[in-house]
């Protein structure tokens, strides 16, 4: 593949493009924005790429994008990806944040800047580029593709489930999913992640009514004296979840946590040779871990541990200025994330079963989305080829048991038994966040670990 990867260099400024041209195309699932236009690019690069076989899966939500690039070969692997992106309203960025604007970072030198680069758009356009040098150079691939893009990752793939089961036989041909993710830290050490913890999104809101605080309008604070409040109604609720002490307080909650698996002790103390603590602290702009921790327990919460998150609180008069205001609703957004061996359904249950124990009947719960948790290994076939990719481009890499983050590879091993590989070359941050960005030298290392992986894969 050497005039293959020749080929990406020397076409480098073209390949450019198509990462500019993803993300420069809005794509927010939270309210809609661009998603019709998104679908209809990645339509049409698929059907550029040459596939024989590109159609859309509806659902009650955003479509899912398919493809079949038949080669003929013995093995396929069926690409995983997403097309939708996270919000971006209330945020400061340093350029447009869908102009998909170079820009020389001090420390990362010339980076892409744009919602999407990182998470998840840059690795997808990456993927294609690699495939398209493969093809231009080659011929043909070493290995057959089917493309699964989702518009709802960001909304936790709720129409996903659904889709593998109508399409199984669509899929009945391939032998593993690759979702192709930008792997190295700021420093360019690999970050090889074997798994993902699960997640079970939770909105909550507490609306006036029979029980005494306001039904329609938020009134005079100073009814408050004589009226209930539900935003204090929240907060109490909020806090019966955890201690001080940052344990969770549903009852059940810690019953199926999994002790750490054979094997995993080894891989934490591979990982301990090379895990800078100060790194990942620059990195999400924080002073210190919870509880002191450093280095095994640390990693251990991180691998080990499930986690309540309160993502966000909406009530009453929050902007400038006072306004004394009784509200008449509030609203909280939360998550939940899981690891080996908690059930979704479960915990649903549990934290269902803790409001009402504790005497919180007017909060309604909304289970938005969940999907479980997932582990794959080293030795799988995949996983082996992305590794020789790595070493044939002279990366060494640093073993994680799993992301605190969630991914639906569970869905792809319990919907329709495939192992998965999650990674490649190339750095990026601040997914979620204002200034996401990739650096410009991490999409081409991506495209050359793609185009090795496929081939490493189609040996094996």
């Amino acid at each position: 593949m050497k005039d293959v990867l020749q080929f990406i260099d020397e076409n480098w400024n073209q390949n450019l493009k198509r990462y500019q041209k993803y993300v420069s195309q809005p794509s927010i699932s939270g309210d809609g924005t661009g998603m019709v236009e998104i679908v209809e690019l990645l339509q049409g690069e698929l059907k550029e790429l040459g596939c024989q076989r590109v159609f859309l899966k509806e659902t009650e939500g955003y479509p899912i994008i398919f493809g079949h690039l038949d080669e003929g070969k013995e093995k396929t692997i069926l690409l995983y990806g997403m097309y939708d992106v996270q919000p971006v309203e209330g945020e400061e960025w340093m350029v447009e944040p869908f102009s998909g604007s170079i820009v020389d970072l001090p420390e990362f030198g010339e980076s892409i800047v744009s919602r999407g680069i990182t998470n998840q758009k840059g690795p997808l356009a990456g993927f294609m580029n690699a495939v398209a040098a493969i093809k231009k150079i080659k011929g043909s691939l070493p290995v057959n593709l089917m493309f699964c893009l989702e518009g709802e990752e960001e909304l936790g793939s709720v129409n996903l489930p659904r889709a593998l089961d109508d399409l199984k036989d669509e899929f009945s041909n391939c032998d593993a999913v690759f979702f192709p993710h930008f792997s190295q830290d700021p420093d360019g050490k690999v970050e090889l992640f074997l798994g993902s913890k699960g997640i079970v999104h939770i909105e909550l809101t507490v609306r006036g009514g029979d029980w005494g605080a306001p039904t329609t309008r938020g009134i005079h604070g100073s009814n408050a004296v004589w009226m209930e409040n539900p935003a204090w109604h929240l907060v109490h609720a909020l806090a019966s979840l955890k201690d001080r002490d940052e344990k969770v307080l549903i009852e059940g909650f810690y019953d199926d946590v999994a002790e750490q698996w054979p094997g995993d002790e080894e891989i934490i103390d591979q990982m301990l040779k090379t895990f800078d603590e100060k790194s990942i602290l620059k990195r999400d702009d924080v002073k210190k871990f919870k509880f002191g921790l450093t280095g095994k327990e640390l990693l251990k919460r991180y691998f080990y541990s499930p986690e309540l998150n309160i993502n966000g609180l909406v009530s009453g008069h929050h902007g400038e200025g006072t306004k004394t205001l009784l509200p008449h609703e509030a609203k909280a957004k939360l998550d939940i994330r899981l690891v080996p061996n908690m059930s979704p359904e479960k915990i649903l249950a549990q934290v269902k079963n803790h409001f009402e124990k504790h005497g919180f009947h007017n909060i309604e719960m909304d289970a938005v989305n969940a999907y479980n948790w997932a582990r794959t290994s080293t030795e799988e076939p995949a996983m082996k080829a992305l590794l020789q990719s790595f070493e044939d481009l002279g990366f060494e890499y640093e073993p994680w048991i799993s992301m605190a983050g969630s991914a639906p590879f569970s869905l792809f091993q319990s919907k329709l038994g495939l192992p998965f590989a999650f990674g490649g070359l190339g750095h990026g941050s601040r997914q979620h966040s204002p200034n996401e960005y990739a650096t410009v030298e991490g999409m081409k290392n991506l495209e050359k670990s793609c185009v090795l992986f496929l081939d490493h894969y189609s040996k094996y």
